[in-house]
């Protein structure tokens, strides 16, 4: 298993325009074979700040995940949405293998 680990810099007024482009990955990471972990946003300290993990079972499958969502209209759509809105700065993706037990 791999986890995708994401960090953003976010536009700190565009925080509602985030949670929204958010909102739209979570079901998408599943269509493709992933299970996602969440967005976690802004609270306490920094207010551009938000963070993501989501899991497959490999980098190969990740990979493909990757290449299919490139196609898929849904994704399109929130790739333009985030785009349109501006409400992301900057991303570091990050891969990391979880331990359970």
């Amino acid at each position: 298993m791999i986890t995708c680990y994401v960090t953003y810099k976010l536009d700190p007024y565009k925080l509602k325009e985030f949670e929204l482009y958010a909102k739209k990955w979570i079901p998408l990471v599943a269509k493709f074979g992933g299970t996602h972990h969440g967005y976690f946003l802004p609270h306490e300290g920094p207010n551009n700040m938000a963070v993501t993990l989501f899991s497959f079972d490999s980098l190969s499958v990740y990979e493909d995940y990757r290449i299919a969502s490139m196609k898929d209209p849904a994704c399109i759509a929130a790739y333009d949405y985030a785009e349109k809105t501006r409400c992301i700065i900057s991303y570091k993706r990050s891969f990391m293998r979880p331990i359970f037990s």
